[in-house]
C-alpha cells in the first residue's frame, strides 16, 4: 500500500472552461503542477484515489490555475471542490544535501546544541532570502528560527529532530 502526500486542494471552479482554483501544499508548484504530470484525485470515504492528468497550469495570486484532461467545462469540475491532490510518496525526487521536504521538517523537534528542547516546527514561512521555521513552544510565544548555518546545525529528519545553536536574542525567554 502505498504512502501518499498532499500537493494541494481544490478551491472551486475557475471560469467556463473547465479550470479549477487550486491551493498548492507542495515545495516544487512548478514542477508537481506541470501539464503532463498526474495528480491523483482523493475524495476520501474510502474511495480509490483517481488520477487526473494535468493539461494546462499557471498562477493566479496564491492559486494555481490548473485544467485535467477530459475535464474541459465547468460542470465537469463542480464535483472537485473540496477534493485533495496527492502523489504517491514514491513519486518525490531526491534532493541535494541539506535540502529537505516541508513535510520532514514540520513536527520535527528543535533542541539547542546544549539539549535545551525548544519546540516542535508546525510551519515553514518563505521570506525569499531564506526560509523560516515557526517553533511552537509550551509556553510563550512561538519561536521563529531561521534556516541559516549559523543557527541551524543538524537535521536529522529520520528521528525528527533539529539542532540549532541559540543565538543570543533569537528567542525571547518569557
Amino acid at each position: 500500500m502505498s504512502k501518499w502526500l498532499n500537493v494541494g486542494k481544490i478551491t472551486k471552479p475557475h471560469g467556463l472552461r473547465g479550470e479549477v482554483k487550486v491551493y498548492a501544499t507542495t515545495d516544487f508548484p512548478d514542477e508537481r503542477f506541470a501539464p503532463g504530470n498526474t495528480l491523483y484525485l482523493d475524495e476520501g470515504k474510502d474511495k480509490p484515489k483517481k488520477p487526473l492528468v494535468v493539461e494546462t497550469r499557471r498562477t493566479h495570486k496564491q492559486f494555481e490555475l490548473i485544467r485535467f484532461e477530459g475535464y474541459g467545462t465547468i460542470n465537469d469540475v463542480e464535483a472537485l471542490n473540496g477534493a485533495i491532490l496527492k502523489i504517491p510518496i514514491e513519486d518525490l525526487d531526491l534532493l541535494d544535501e541539506g535540502e529537505f521536504y516541508y513535510h520532514e521538517i514540520i513536527g520535527c523537534r528543535v533542541v539547542t546544541d546544549d539539549g535545551k528542547t525548544i519546540g516542535t516546527i508546525k510551519e515553514i514561512l518563505e521570506t525569499g532570502a531564506n526560509d523560516v521555521w515557526v517553533v511552537k513552544r509550551q509556553f510563550g510565544k512561538d519561536a521563529l528560527i531561521p534556516y541559516i548555518e549559523d543557527v541551524v546545525k543538524k537535521v536529522d529528519v529520520e528521528n525528527k529532530q533539529v539542532t540549532i545553536h541559540l543565538l543570543e536574542g533569537l528567542i525571547d525567554e518569557d
